[in-house]
């Protein structure tokens, strides 16, 4: 739950109601889709319930859409994953952009309802001393697909265009190797047969000031904040040129950049997911009926009891 938010002094009530109900939004968004639902139209009472407005009413709507629609782009993406696995596709998909733009929640949603030893999650901390003095591309290649797997990057081989730039982790020589690397990198990914797919979430100023707000408040969203990501936040400006320019040269025809508005965390995911979908060209499988065989009794089978000793408490 998100406490002790400060708000600006002298808001008429109907401003403060909205920044509490934005706030609300924020704190619920984190839940899966099945216990937001379960709170959000729970039986509320009406003081409980925020206000009746044209504004609530329209955002009721959209989130008994974006529910419908998600659940539907997920059963999408289950058949594209059991096309990746009997075709023998390898599929990459790297996530890019600001702390708090949403990288984090598009991922979950992707992966949510998918096989986990066919689409993974790749999530790499900062290099170790000996990874830093190997090949910079190095302990990435380890984590791409073999055929029939997808691999999402939660940020990629780009930290040395964004966050070793501005903060001063690699030199300017390694800077400008590494723009003259990554585009014959990612080439002789796709030689080899990888697909790569490049998301850069795009948010505003002041809705990461928001989000960090609403992180700095929540005990259960504290963890996410590091101190990289408070000196981000000063230096937004910085981070601003890095992706321009980072954009701007690797943004090639054979690995193009796609960039998605990130402000509307429901709205950015099912277009992440609709157009990733459209990316893959892939095709219905078919399978075989699934018959449950039935289970075989033997007469000299007795099942043990479990000794008591071994059981977890049931104190729920």
């Amino acid at each position: 739950m998100v406490i002790g938010m400060a708000t600006p002094d002298g808001l008429a009530p109907a401003d403060e109601r909205a920044i509490f109900d934005r706030i609300h939004r924020e704190m619920v968004d984190s839940f899966d889709e099945e216990l937001e639902m379960e709170l959000e139209d729970g039986p509320l009472s009406e003081a409980q319930r925020p206000h009746n407005s044209e504004e609530e009413a329209a955002h009721r709507e959209f989130r008994t859409f974006y529910f419908r629609e998600l659940f539907r782009l997920q059963g999408e993406l289950v058949r594209l994953q059991e096309w990746v696995v009997k075709s023998g596709h390898k599929l990459v998909i790297l996530f890019e952009g600001r702390d708090a733009a949403g990288k984090g929640g598009s991922i979950k949603r992707i992966t949510q309802r998918l096989n986990p030893r066919v689409c993974r999650i790749a999530a790499l901390p900062a290099p170790n001393s000996r990874e830093r003095t190997q090949w910079y591309f190095q302990r990435y290649v380890a984590h791409l697909p073999a055929a029939g797997e997808i691999v999402c990057l939660d940020r990629s081989w780009y930290n040395r265009a964004g966050v070793e730039r501005v903060m001063g982790f690699c030199t300017d020589e390694e800077y400008e190797e590494f723009f003259r690397s990554v585009p014959e990198f990612e080439k002789m990914l796709i030689r080899s047969g990888i697909q790569l797919v490049k998301y850069w979430f795009s948010i505003t100023d002041d809705e990461q000031e928001f989000r960090f707000e609403c992180r700095v408040n929540d005990p259960l969203k504290q963890w996410k904040l590091s101190p990289m990501d408070l000196e981000s936040r000063r230096r937004w400006e910085d981070y601003t040129v890095a992706k321009e320019v980072m954009l701007e040269r690797t943004h090639i025809p054979e690995a193009p950049w796609w960039i998605v508005h990130g402000v509307d965390k429901k709205r950015a995911r099912l277009n992440c997911i609709r157009h990733l979908l459209s990316q893959v060209p892939c095709e219905p499988v078919e399978h075989a009926p699934i018959i449950l065989p039935p289970r075989e009794h033997h007469d000299g089978y007795h099942r043990k009891p479990n000794p008591p000793e071994m059981l977890v408490p049931d104190v729920y």
